[in-house]
């Protein structure tokens, strides 16, 4: 009922966004762009007027509270940080990086122009803005009984991630990398993607991860039931991991 509940609240919640915050805060702009304007172009590239709804949603669920205790709890210490700084703003409250911050000035208060209902709303749908921008762009995870099926009968590579839930640069890997457009295009013509969080679940075949992010590349025999692998450990720009995915196809075509 809970998660019926705040699904319904975000929805509402958008509809705020649209109605009250959208002329200021764009809703999305992908990582890359977003560090090249503030962080070598003060904001001339892009010429933005507020952060974006991804910066947004990235910086509340890291920086207030406790991100790694209970949900429900964590969602009230965002709201009731979003209800004060809608009301009362001020640059030495913001939980934006500098270079963020120097961009712009103090947005207007929203005392009398943004009721009570309507600031709980648009918190639920920033709240879970991010994650749910991330399964949309990225490539659906399969698991990894499918994928090997998949693979064997379309002949591609299982590409495993192991991560965890607060590995910095596993979150690095999904936000700024998994869901660039060529990355998604290049996985989506000769992989399959399976997502395993090692705090939770084993890996498949016996595989261990000393650090995560790690990616195995499984190379599945269609003709027995044999299986290689390779693997590579750490967070990538997205030109590195392109040569990466470029490698592993490489390495499948030497498998043969």
């Amino acid at each position: 009922m809970i998660v019926v509940l705040v699904s319904i609240v975000a929805s509402d919640g958008k509809k705020v966004y649209e109605k009250k915050c959208a002329s200021c805060h764009k809703a999305f702009v992908p990582v890359e762009k977003l560090m090249k304007n503030f962080k070598e172009m003060n904001n001339t590239m892009l010429h933005l007027k507020a952060p974006t709804l991804n910066q947004l949603s990235f910086r509340l669920k890291q920086q207030i509270g406790d991100p790694r205790g209970d949900e429900d709890i964590h969602r009230m210490e965002v709201s009731a940080f979003i209800a004060d700084y809608l009301l009362y703003p001020d640059k030495d409250k913001s939980i934006c990086m500098k270079d963020v911050i120097n961009a712009f000035d103090t947005m207007p208060s929203m005392k009398g122009k943004i009721s009570n209902e309507e600031i709980e709303a648009v918190s639920q749908y920033l709240y879970g803005y991010e994650e749910h921008l991330l399964h949309q762009k990225s490539m659906k995870p399969e698991s990894f009984e499918n994928a090997l099926q998949k693979a064997q009968k379309e002949d591609k590579i299982i590409m495993i991630e192991a991560t965890a839930p607060h590995c910095h640069y596993c979150i690095k890997m999904n936000r700024e990398v998994l869901v660039e457009p060529e990355v998604v295009a290049a996985l989506q013509k000769d992989f399959i993607v399976v997502s395993v969080d090692v705090s939770k679940k084993s890996l498949p075949l016996g595989l261990s991860a000393s650090m995560t992010p790690t990616f195995f590349f499984v190379f599945a025999d269609g003709t027995k039931d044999e299986v290689k692998t390779e693997h590579i450990q750490g967070a990538w720009n997205k030109e590195d991991f392109l040569e990466i995915l470029k490698e592993a196809k490489k390495a499948k075509r030497k498998e043969k």
